[in-house]
């Protein structure tokens, strides 16, 4: 495989249908392309056209393969990523339809002749039928992780994710203790409301047909690797506790977090604005693609924010319950003219890792997802942790042990905050002595996680590894 001294191979690469997965694995694509490697990215028409942007210097070695979703009843038209969903409960069939039309896909890529053949597959967790696929063709798989590695150990071996064996979780307070495989103390579990709010979703069957535990497991389970979006420099006591629970090889990848040299077109204003803010005194605030938030909890961050007496500049979703047209929905009354000049309300998309880039935003509020976690420590800003869905509660708990980020204060029965708790975590990390600590914690992991050549180092012993699988 590949070339007789192995210095090129051939990847295909399968990520989910998610803007926070999508991103990330066109970062890669670009990353392993110029190293020499050449690269088959799958996706759909509609997110290759406002998602991926392939360098014209690499256009040769990544081919962008658009892949048409079938019609599935109660998928909206349209809808080819999570975000174009209106309801988390429609997710099974954006799930249907990427199995159906990415697993004929992958078939017909597995079949093709000579050089076009791949040498490996890489996988995202929503791929569970990739690697028996693969191995019909011959063709090594490796899931490709996009979670860290203490978010991942929780859950366990393949088989608990499947519900089997010692370690599944079954009920809903397995979800909340730390697992007795961890040979090191740690606060990684989930809280009471986080664990009622993953537990269906997570680990039981939906309408896809399988759970979302099951699709990690069997992606998991066939694969020959793991490659997970991490570092030893960040993480080394969990990535060495999930080669124990695959007993396999798992590799980290590095973090490789977007550049910050997005178009900002549509955005001067806002960096005018920055730009006579003092340094690393701005909070970025924003909550990722995936969280559906509701016009009270929104209103609750917008008073938090306005509390703190902080300058603030805030990427805003409208919230799940808005109706069309209802452009301040989420706001208080009032709220953008009270907070005029000190803070600005950003609709729409922005550009975030050119935002955390600049040298006067110092916080960053956030939900705790680990493209956020990754952008912000590549850019040594301090965190201020609000997990609302999937692995980010698990994060926010790592964070905060390596103290790194403060978690904002929550009712432990049904999760709820107040503009206080939102005021107090963000002073506390921004203005308050703390916050110097916090600010030397996150400079000196500013060089674990932004630094390319560290990042890039990752993505050759990744592909030293692949090699080296292909040769035995």
């Amino acid at each position: 495989m590949g070339d007789a001294d192995g210095c090129s191979m051939h990847v295909v690469m399968l990520p989910w249908l998610a803007f926070g997965h999508i991103l990330p694995f066109t970062e890669l694509a670009k990353r392993i392309a110029r190293q020499g490697h050449r690269v088959t990215l799958l996706s759909t028409p509609r997110n290759t056209r406002r998602l991926i942007r392939i360098p014209p210097a690499l256009a040769s070695l990544v081919r962008v393969v658009d892949v048409h979703l079938p019609r599935v009843e109660r998928l909206p038209e349209g809808a080819e990523a999570s975000i174009d969903l209106p309801s988390d409960a429609l997710r099974p069939y954006l799930r249907v339809a990427y199995d159906t039309a990415f697993s004929h896909k992958l078939s017909d890529i597995l079949r093709e002749p000579g050089p076009e053949r791949p040498d490996w597959v890489l996988i995202d967790y929503a791929a569970y039928w990739a690697p028996a696929a693969a191995a019909r063709h011959g063709v090594p798989c490796a899931f490709l992780s996009l979670f860290g590695a203490a978010a991942l150990s929780f859950f366990g071996p393949p088989e608990a994710l499947m519900g089997r064996g010692r370690h599944a979780k079954t009920n809903l307070e397995d979800l909340t203790v730390v697992p007795d495989y961890v040979p090191f103390p740690t606060t990684v579990a989930y809280r009471a409301f986080e664990a009622r709010e993953i537990f269906e979703p997570g680990l039981v069957p939906d309408d896809s047909g399988v759970s979302e535990g099951y699709r990690f497991a069997m992606a998991i389970q066939g694969s020959q690797l793991v490659g997970i979006r991490s570092s030893v420099g960040f993480e080394p006591e969990w990535l060495r506790v999930l080669g124990e629970l695959y007993q396999k090889p798992v590799i980290p990848v590095g973090l490789f977090p977007p550049p910050p040299t997005q178009d900002v077109a549509g955005h001067e204003a806002t960096l005018q604005w920055l730009n006579r803010q003092a340094p690393r005194s701005v909070v970025y605030a924003a909550f990722g693609s995936e969280a559906k938030l509701a016009s009270a909890q929104l209103q609750t961050i917008a008073l938090g924010l306005e509390a703190s007496g902080l300058p603030f500049l805030w990427a805003f979703r409208p919230p799940a319950d808005a109706g069309i047209g209802e452009g301040t929905a989420g706001l208080p009354e009032g709220f953008e003219e009270r907070v005029d000049g000190r803070g600005l309300v950003c609709r729409g998309w922005v550009p975030q890792a050119r935002l955390l880039a600049h040298e006067s935003v110092g916080g960053f509020l956030t939900h705790a997802g680990w493209n956020s976690i990754t952008e912000g420590l590549a850019r040594g800003v301090r965190l201020v942790l609000l997990p609302l869905m999937f692995d980010q509660g698990l994060n926010s708990r790592l964070l905060v042990e390596k103290k790194i980020g403060v978690e904002v204060e929550r009712d432990e029965d049904d999760g709820s905050f107040t503009p206080k708790d939102i005021a107090a975590a963000l002073r506390r990390v921004m203005v308050e002595d703390e916050g110097k600590e916090f600010g030397t914690k996150v400079k000196e992991l500013s060089e674990v996680f932004g630094n390319d050549e560290v990042n890039d180092q990752c993505v050759r012993d990744f592909f030293r590894r692949l090699l080296e699988y292909s040769k035995q």
